[in-house]
């Protein structure tokens, strides 16, 4: 993944190490307002500790004796984290949940409501992250970043999490917008790293050289996804059998992150301007979520001062408007660049990907800074509150720089 730009270059970071320990890093859902009622979803919240929500999700699902299509929540939160999150289960027993046991993910406050959680049903995520070998010295230095990311916003960038535990998940889903389907199972299945686990890379470095069979002795039991892959592709040695086997779900993951890349890209040369509305600029209303092209610059600034509204990008996908004038042509010469036309995601029915836009920067709420000193030595705190989607660990990198 390309070096992103900071909004606030011309101040030095502070430096320090995050997420050392799962503990450093913690973060608990809000959820949206609802009513209180009763229902066929049970309605319970988690802790989980250094694991995926898919993986907690996936032992509670194997507990209770459905499949984990049948675990609902509103979003991912961090692997390497102690995280807080509400899921829901359909038709549920409350007392079989109930005596869930595990040592990674704790299960409390059941109860009962009507619908199942959705991704993107939060009002958003406080955060609190401690940063290790730094100390109170660096407060001030730290506060001056924060104050500017609380006056201007935090750049929206899509985090380094979002391509993945291999950063290739852009490259896979630029390969399905390409109709590339030899280059996707090249990467899917291939291109071993030595950041790769030992048997996972024994496996890709097997397909790499058409050992198949080796490659899939090779592959752990637990990578259902590639070894599906490799059994389809074996057949007939074609990469649309492969394809097929992958679930659309993990296919959509792909192609959006390919859209999130795209997305840094238009962000990372409106850095200097990501608080104010330009004309051609398509705006977000944050109350309402509503998009207006923005006509007259200088009157809505100050509506993009008060964090009223912000200018957005695009995430493109078979839907996607674009900007006009200098924002727009900003987006399109990125577009063309890549050569990329949102046309292209129509190969992608499978993965439908609609696209839309997102807002350039957002507001660190409650933001708050304090020092002091553990077992493990002494530590920065860093606490605020994000929107769903944003993510803390860009925040982070601005105060950082490390």
């Amino acid at each position: 993944m390309t070096a992103l730009p900071h909004l606030t270059s011309d101040l030095p970071g502070i430096g320090g190490v995050v997420k050392r320990r799962a503990e450093d890093f913690r973060v608990e859902e809000i959820p949206l307002p609802r009513r209180a009622g009763r229902g066929r979803q049970l309605y319970f919240q988690i802790t989980k500790t250094a694991i995926t929500t898919q993986a907690a999700a996936e032992r509670i699902a194997r507990h209770v004796g459905v499949p984990p299509s049948q675990i609902g929540y509103a979003g991912l939160k961090d692997a390497q984290a102690v995280a807080t999150q509400w899921m829901t289960l359909h038709d549920g027993d409350p007392r079989l949940l109930a005596s869930f046991r595990d040592r990674q993910v704790r299960v409390r406050d059941i109860q009962r409501r009507a619908t199942k959680l959705v991704p993107g049903e939060l009002a958003g995520n406080r955060f609190l992250v401690r940063l290790r070998e730094v100390g109170p010295h660096q407060l001030p230095q730290a506060k001056a970043i924060l104050d500017v990311l609380a006056r201007r916003g935090v750049p929206n960038y899509f985090g380094r999490q979002r391509f993945g535990s291999r950063g290739d998940n852009a490259a896979m889903g630029e390969a399905l917008v390409r109709g590339n389907l030899d280059e996707f199972v090249a990467v899917f299945l291939g291109r071993g790293t030595p950041a790769d686990p030992p048997d996972s890379r024994a496996a890709r470095d097997a397909f790499d050289l058409g050992m198949f069979g080796h490659a899939m002795r090779y592959w752990p039991r637990h990578c259902v996804a590639p070894r599906k892959a490799l059994t389809a592709f074996m057949k007939n040695r074609r990469a649309a059998d492969a394809l097929a086997a992958v679930d659309k779900w993990t296919k959509r993951i792909y192609v959006e992150a390919f859209a999130a890349e795209l997305f840094n890209e238009i962000l990372a040369r409106r850095i200097e301007t990501i608080d104010a509305v330009l004309a051609g600029d398509l705006a977000e209303v944050y109350q309402t979520g509503r998009l207006f092209r923005v006509d007259d610059q200088a009157g809505e600034q100050a509506r993009a001062e008060s964090f009223a509204i912000s200018p957005t990008g695009p995430l493109v996908g078979r839907n996607c408007p674009l900007a006009d004038e200098r924002p727009g042509e900003i987006e399109r010469q990125v577009l063309k660049e890549r050569n990329v036309d949102p046309a292209m995601f129509e190969r992608c029915k499978a993965a439908n990907v609609q696209g839309g836009r997102r807002p350039l920067r957002f507001r660190p709420a409650d933001a708050k800074l304090s020092a002091g000193r553990d077992r493990h030595g002494p530590f920065i705190d860093v606490c605020f509150t994000a929107p769903p989607g944003c993510y803390a660990t860009v925040l982070i990198d601005e105060i950082c720089k490390a």
